[in-house]
């Protein structure tokens, strides 16, 4: 048999593993068609078929299945030993592609983001606002953050430092009209907030105390699907609003807000960031990952030295 490109061997896994072309193509960086006369080129010298074709689809034959799994490991070995001198070519660069809901977002803005810039300028850290949970690998996302319970079980998941934590607020003036409420129970009697999810179903609002969970219907004149226009819409007097603490954070310092029913704020929830572990890490990501572990592990020493 002739040897064989790398290059080819190479788009052979990305059309078998994405089981398109077109995608395969845009990870590559290459049209479609040359892809596809390059299969049959590899085919051809091979002598066996790797690809089952039609006009909609493209997937491994039983040979291009056990080909795929044994090229798998050994492009990420190689990869990982390409990846092992990186550090001698000086600064880290490359691109991150990250799939969020807007949600969680924000966490990385707060927090990675800055120290990102601050110790790897040349990386560029692309992040896509996304509600669903999608397939982060075939959609061409070098990771994914969710809640940690909501990643899936293939994937490689790293907690984020900062936990997702639900509050209630309101602005002073609607709550010297309406007054405090007292329990979740009394929300229904006030005008809230309400939060459109991306299935388009409004959240329910969800409370915890002393082991008594909670949840409520909350109703209301304005409904939204964006945490800092419901920040914005409490802080004009609308009503109350159910958010991520990160979105209020800067209201509730200076006095726009204030926070209602704390005791029946449900534990926070781990958000992690995940990736898929049958690929090599490249180094912009691991770059990424890093700084979220460093972060994850100094959080138990900003916390001892808080008073």
């Amino acid at each position: 048999m002739p040897r064989l490109s790398l290059n080819d061997l190479t788009a052979f896994v990305a059309v078998a593993t994405h089981r398109s072309f077109r995608r395969a193509a845009d990870e590559i960086g290459t049209a479609p068609s040359t892809l596809s006369h390059a299969m049959r080129a590899l085919e051809e010298r091979m002598g066996v078929r790797l690809l089952n074709r039609t006009t909609r689809s493209v997937s491994p034959t039983e040979a291009g299945f056990r080909l795929l799994g044994r090229l798998q490991p050994a492009l990420a070995s190689l990869d990982e030993a390409l990846d092992s001198v990186a550090g001698f070519r000086g600064n880290v660069a490359g691109t991150v592609r990250i799939n969020a809901p807007r949600l969680v977002a924000g966490l990385l803005v707060r927090g990675v983001l800055p120290r990102m810039a601050e110790r790897h300028p040349d990386v560029i850290v692309d992040i896509v606002v996304e509600g669903r949970l999608i397939d982060i690998v075939s959609s061409g996302f070098d990771a994914g953050v969710r809640l940690l319970g909501s990643v899936p079980k293939d994937m490689i998941a790293v907690p984020l430092a900062r936990r997702l934590r639900f509050i209630c607020v309101a602005s002073p003036a609607y709550l010297d009209r309406f007054g405090d409420p007292g329990t979740p129970e009394e929300l229904q009697r006030h005008h809230c907030i309400g939060h459109r999810m991306p299935s388009g179903k409004l959240y329910r609002w969800e409370f915890e105390r002393a082991g008594q969970e909670l949840v409520i219907e909350a109703n209301g004149p304005v409904v939204l699907d964006d945490e800092e226009l419901m920040v914005e819409a409490a802080i004009e007097d609308l009503g109350v609003a159910y958010v991520a603490d990160w979105a209020a954070e800067a209201a509730l310092s200076d006095g726009r807000l204030r926070k209602v029913l704390t005791a029946w704020i449900p534990a926070p929830e781990e958000v992690a960031v995940y990736y898929p572990g049958h690929r090599a890490v490249p180094p912009a990501l691991r770059a990424f990952l890093d700084i979220v572990k460093d972060l994850r592990n100094k959080e138990p020493e900003r916390r001892a030295a808080a008073p």
